[in-house]
């Protein structure tokens, strides 16, 4: 590698980390991942500059937040949860439903099935294009549709759950740091991270630890938590990651290809919020934390949100890895059985 590469590669996290300190300035929400997100995806798009996504960094953002979010679960919240587990799976199985308009919308834009179907799913980007492949989908499109909703949920939903609804400023307390709790379980996290990545398993480095630091959490009724200012460092670290996946060409290439992804992704916001409305009056969950949970996101974007907001964390991680299970494991039997039918009639 060039060592002009070198300098552009070590200057991400940098320039994230400037961003997200401006961004704490100002008090915005979730402001060491967004405000890296944001200052990275500048850098790349307004100065053209190349900056490279730091190996691992992403990974080791992860491994910190899905340690932290298992952290957070208790006997009592996840009997809470379980308790209302028909609702859990409805709201979880509404977000994927309410794709089935943004699939009509990219074919009748002249997407192919693969590509539409895929690239409106609310699934991680990385299954998604892995799934697409097998099945002849235009893999560009359908991560770039993908990376659009992530980025849509991220700059909107925090924004708007801290400035236009009515939820109750953060406290600040810290939780007690146990280091004998946490050598054992950060090292854990990690072994089975990679054990699960060599399974080629989902968002093993965010799912793995979070895992293993659950299982303690409720096992143990530990009542702990990371130290302070571990939050931060893994936003900074996945917000960094992610800003690197855009730059000019993205949004030049197909400006409306980006602009119908967008709409989608707005209306599965909408949709969202309205299920979880009616949700929310038939059971006692916590409605806010119903919403966010529902949101068409990513699990630790929006758990770090839920954490920030002082929500149900347990609630939302619930509904976005049940949202992910259930388009895993349904979203290719089902386009198969589209594709099926749609050549029968041809």
């Amino acid at each position: 590698m060039r060592k002009a590469d070198w300098r552009l590669f070590w200057a991400t996290p940098l320039i994230g980390a400037l961003g997200g300190w401006l961004a704490s300035l100002v008090g915005w929400p979730l402001p060491w991942m967004i405000g890296s997100l944001l200052a990275v995806m500048l850098a790349r798009c307004l100065f053209d500059w190349r900056l490279g996504e730091v190996p691992g960094a992403r990974k080791c953002g992860q491994w910190l937040v899905g340690t932290g979010i298992g952290l957070h679960f208790t006997p009592a919240v996840v009997e809470q949860v379980l308790a209302h587990g028909g609702i859990v799976l409805v709201g979880a199985l509404a977000t994927t439903v309410s794709s089935v308009l943004a699939i009509i919308v990219m074919r009748r834009s002249g997407e192919d099935r693969a590509t539409a179907f895929f690239a409106s799913m609310p699934g991680g980007a990385s299954e998604m294009v892995n799934i697409g492949q097998r099945h002849g989908a235009v893999l560009s499109r359908v991560a770039a549709a993908q990376s659009l909703r992530l980025l849509l949920v991220v700059l909107l939903i925090p924004a708007a759950f801290k400035f236009l609804l009515d939820t109750p400023p953060p406290q600040a307390h810290t939780a007690h740091v146990d280091w004998h709790w946490l050598a054992l379980l950060l090292p854990a996290g990690a072994l089975l991270a990679l054990v699960w990545q060599k399974l080629r398993q989902p968002n093993p480095w965010l799912l793995g630890p979070l895992l293993v630091s659950a299982i303690a959490a409720i096992g143990w009724d530990l009542q702990i938590g990371l130290p302070q200012g571990s939050s931060a460092v893994g936003q900074w670290l996945i917000g960094s990651a992610l800003g690197c996946h855009f730059n000019r060409a993205f949004f030049r290439n197909a400006p409306a290809f980006v602009g119908r992804s967008l709409v989608c992704t707005l209306w599965m916001m909408l949709a969202a919020a309205l299920v979880a409305e009616l949700l929310g009056w038939l059971g006692t969950l916590d409605h806010q934390s119903l919403l966010l949970g529902m949101m068409p996101g990513g699990i630790a974007e929006l758990s770090l949100t839920a954490e920030a907001l002082q929500l149900s964390v347990p609630l939302v991680t619930a509904l976005q890895v049940l949202r992910l299970l259930l388009v895993l494991f349904l979203a290719e039997p089902c386009f198969r059985l589209w594709q099926r039918r749609a050549e029968a009639l041809d």
